[in-house]
Parts: structure tokens; C-alpha cells; sequence
């Protein structure tokens, strides 16, 4: 059960890429994070309210590690992938967001200690190799590719934080339902989302407003936003992480730029390529590398 609440986890991240760079062009980013989130509080809060209550006092025991959840989890982590995907693209922002497997193994390593097994190495570089693969393939000749610039070191930036925040998590409080984890993690990141949003409508002299152009669509949008990659992706992938540890699941971020092109072939048009699939075989092999129990020894 454990892989599929990762395995949907990953498909629904893979969306937000798509989504958010189509987003970007009619939301703020600080905007746009801030819906997102405030909309992702909102639901939590009528939704798993009872829960919430019960859990509340074990939340705020720990509420100096919840508010760094909240800074890697939802605001450092899509904030910095929103401004970024103004410069960049989403295939480039979701192959950098891949690159989270190996920094997750280097980050249990050297913080915790963690040992690592022979295949579990063999499943990332396997799944690493399908995504840079995907990366090349792409490209179709260096002309094609984008100039490493700022919005490609935002999005790795918008990595590191998904790193850390997942490599974290075996600190979170066990007897805490993943439900109120979220909810909590959410409104934390609304509050300090909003004074963020603040200083740049007052000092940012390109802010046109929150939302540049509301439409259907962009409606539509920021609702895929709240109920998919924020509500559902956040529970099924704490859920996941809590049932198999941080290094086993971390394998499944290399199905979220496969998702992305998948989703971004039904709804923006673009051509499977042979190199689409082969990226794909790549990426299944670690995976099942990474998914049986005796691969890895990890201190939960």
C-alpha cells in the first residue's frame, strides 16, 4: 500500500510542474503560493478538524520542527520552483527535483548515519540515469537547450528544500496523524507565507497584483493545486514515508518528471518519443530496486 500512496504522491507533483508553469503566466509565484496554501488550510481544517484538536498539543510540543517543515515543506519548496519556472522550463525544474534520491542518501549518510545497501545505490543510479538520459534526449542538440541561469538555480534550490524536508520527516512525531501533520504544516506556512507576500507587493516594481488574469482555467488551476499536490500528494507521501522510511521512498521523485510528460503530452501537446520510453524502463528498474524490504538498513 505503502508504493501506491507514493506512486499517486509523485503522479500529482508531476501535474503541479505542468500546471505551475502555465499558472506562473496569469498568478504571482508569492501569489500564487499563498492560495495554494491558504485554499490547502482551509480544506484540511473542514475536513480533519477533530483530528486536528486531538493532535494539537503533540504539534505544538514540536513546533520549532514543524515550522522547519513548513519552511522546506511549503514555502521554500514550491516558492522557489513558481519563480523559477518563470525562467525555466517545467521538464528542466522536474529532471532537477530527480536529483532528490541521491541528495537524500548523502543527507541520512552524514546526518544520520544511515547505512545504505548496494542495491538501494543501484536503484538510484539506475533511475538517476533514466532522467538525465530524458535530459539529453530532449534536448535534441545543445542549441535546444536553455542557458543555466536563475531559474534554474531557484529550482534547485526548490530540490534541496524537498531533500531535506523528506530526509527530516523520521524526526516528525509518530503519534501525530498525517492528516493533522499537513493541516498544521499548511497553516504554518500560510502565516509566514503572507508577511513574504506583503514585501514583495510593496517593494517589487514588476507586481502587477495576486492574480494577473482570472479566467476558467486559471481557476481550475489553482483548485488542481489545493486538492491534488498540496491536500493528497502531502498525506499519501508522509503516509508512504512513515510505512517504507526516507531512502526507499525517495526513488519515487523520479516518477514525477514522467508523469509531467505524460500529462504534459494530454494537455499540451507534446510527441512520446521512443527516448520517453526507455527513460521509463530505466526508471521502473530502480524503483523495483528500491522496493522490497531487505534493501536498505534504516534508522526510523
Amino acid at each position: 500500500m505503502a508504493y501506491l500512496f507514493l506512486t499517486w504522491a509523485a503522479i500529482f507533483w508531476g501535474g503541479n510542474y505542468v500546471v505551475g508553469h502555465i499558472l506562473v503566466q496569469y498568478v504571482d509565484p508569492y501569489g500564487l503560493s499563498l492560495i495554494r496554501w491558504g485554499g490547502t488550510t482551509l480544506l484540511m481544517f473542514a475536513l480533519y478538524w477533530k483530528t486536528f484538536v486531538q493532535d494539537y498539543p503533540a504539534l505544538r510540543r514540536q513546533l520549532r520542527m514543524n515550522t522547519l517543515f513548513s519552511l522546506l515543506g511549503q514555502v521554500s519548496f514550491p516558492l522557489s520552483l513558481y519563480i523559477g519556472l518563470q525562467y525555466t522550463t517545467s521538464l528542466n525544474a522536474s529532471i532537477y527535483i530527480s536529483s532528490t534520491p541521491c541528495l537524500v542518501l548523502l543527507i541520512n549518510y552524514f546526518i544520520f548515519r544511515e547505512r545504505i545497501s548496494g542495491r538501494n545505490i543501484l536503484g538510484v543510479i539506475a533511475s538517476t540515469a533514466g532522467v538525465i538520459y530524458l535530459a539529453f534526449s530532449n534536448a535534441k542538440g545543445a542549441s535546444s537547450l536553455q542557458a543555466f541561469g536563475w531559474g534554474d538555480v531557484l529550482t534547485i534550490v526548490s530540490a534541496l528544500s524537498w531533500a531535506f524536508y523528506c530526509a527530516l520527516l523520521r524526526l516528525k512525531n509518530k503519534e501525530v496523524k498525517n492528516t493533522s501533520f499537513v493541516a498544521f504544516s499548511s497553516l504554518i506556512g500560510t502565516i509566514i507565507l503572507v508577511p513574504m507576500y506583503w514585501l514583495h507587493a510593496t517593494f517589487s516594481q514588476d507586481f502587477h497584483g495576486m492574480i494577473y488574469t482570472v479566467s476558467p482555467p486559471v481557476i481550475a488551476g489553482i483548485l488542481y493545486l489545493i486538492i491534488f499536490p498540496s491536500w493528497l500528494s502531502y498525506v499519501f507521501w508522509n503516509k508512504g514515508v512513515s510505512l517504507i522510511g526516507t531512502t526507499r521512498s525517495e526513488i519515487y521523485t523520479h516518477l514525477i518528471p514522467i508523469s509531467g510528460g505524460i500529462m504534459g503530452i494530454a494537455f499540451l501537446g507534446n510527441t512520446l518519443e521512443t527516448y520517453h520510453l526507455i527513460t521509463l524502463l530505466l526508471i521502473v528498474f530502480g524503483i523495483v530496486c528500491c522496493s522490497t524490504k531487505n534493501l536498505a538498513t534504516e534508522k526510523i
